[in-house]
């Protein structure tokens, strides 16, 4: 397997406050912003998307749901599922982390691949429906790497559903929920090239 760069993080005090800040409050997700972002990494690595690009594809993976502060505790933690009242608190959470983001130093457009990453190719995501080209290819491979994570771990309403699930899930929305191209990667990334996510609390994930 092609080595993945580390990337550089001058501003990696700053995030590791606004991750640990959204952890203290969601206990039972801690290190899922830091895998996501290692994923995510990885795939702009294989996909050489430029220095610039993987840069803030990282930032952009380590604070990506930073706008789930706004979204009440009990919300966050609900074993059951979430009526539509609920899931209209959280589909808030990508706008929310935009507004915190915006104004901040970060480098390369970091806000604003916050706020697609749960965009869809076919327009069926949100906030806002963008489709297709108009979503941030940064923000395309954090929708992946983002969904890969969240299925293969544990979540208060159900255990964790395993890495083949996960790359099933992916493989099935090729071209309408899913980037084609950052859905190959990412399988070949598994299947073929010997990644795996680091468990949660391990340290890899924060570079």
């Amino acid at each position: 397997m092609r080595h993945i760069r580390r990337v550089p993080t001058p501003e990696k005090g700053i995030l590791r406050a606004l991750v640990r800040m959204s952890e203290i409050r969601d206990p039972y997700t801690a290190g899922h912003e830091r895998r996501v972002a290692h994923l995510a990494t990885a795939i702009g690595t294989r996909m050489r998307i430029g220095e610039k690009s993987l840069h803030a594809v990282h930032l952009a993976g380590i604070v990506h749901d930073i706008g789930k502060i706004a979204v009440p505790v009990e919300i966050l933690n609900k074993p059951g599922k979430l009526n539509s009242h609920e899931m209209g608190l959280i589909r808030t959470h990508p706008e929310v982390g935009f507004d915190i983001l915006k104004d901040s130093d970060l480098p390369d457009h970091v806000a604003e691949i916050v706020l697609q990453h749960h965009e869809r190719v076919d327009g069926t995501g949100y906030p806002h429906g963008t489709r297709n080209g108009d979503i941030r290819l940064e923000s395309r491979i954090l929708a992946v790497a983002d969904v890969v994570e969240s299925m293969i771990s544990h979540r208060p309403y159900r255990p964790g559903l395993g890495v083949e699930h996960a790359l099933g899930e992916i493989e099935s929305g090729i071209g309408t929920r899913y980037d084609g191209e950052v859905v190959r990667v990412c399988i070949y990334l598994f299947r073929d090239g010997g990644f795996t996510l680091p468990e949660h609390g391990s340290s890899s994930s924060q570079q």
